[in-house]
């Protein structure tokens, strides 16, 4: 692992566990929203175990019948175990405001990434710094409701 994924991997891990620990301390009320982003929990299925697993991530785009999230993982070299599981199992859940709902999770194409990419830089910068530290191509997912 390189000096960029290993602060990539202790930046998402920290941000998701204080995440964790401000609803936990607040009762969920905060914070709902971080870095002009809808919070949500996403709830997948791990593609080895079989177990219920749960992130904490940012939405760019929050819409009544779409959810984009990024697999950015600060920019780290290798995707999201979260990407991972939901590429295997597009079957997911995620969590808004105590409610939790059922969705269907998919990649973006390349055609709806460079749709969408402006509008994600545009409500938080941070993503094009994470393309720019890694080489592969971070997943823009698209979230409907099932």
């Amino acid at each position: 692992m390189t000096l960029n994924d290993t602060a990539a991997a202790a930046g998402a891990w920290t941000l998701e566990n204080g995440h964790r620990a401000l609803l936990a301390i607040t009762g969920g009320r905060f914070p709902r929203r971080m870095l002009g982003m809808q919070t949500l929990e996403l709830h997948t299925i791990g593609r080895r175990s079989g177990q219920r697993r749960s992130t904490m991530l940012t939405a760019p785009v929050f819409e009544k019948d779409r959810v984009v999230v990024v697999a950015s993982k600060g920019g780290h070299s290798e995707n999201p175990d979260w990407f991972k599981n939901l590429a295997a199992n597009p079957d997911v859940e995620i969590t808004v405001d105590e409610v939790t709902t059922p969705w269907t999770a998919r990649a973006a194409t390349p055609e709806e990434k460079k749709q969408l990419w402006p509008q994600i830089v545009k409500t938080y910068r941070g993503y094009d710094g994470y393309q720019k530290r890694t080489d592969r191509d971070i997943p823009v997912v698209i979230c409907t409701p099932r």
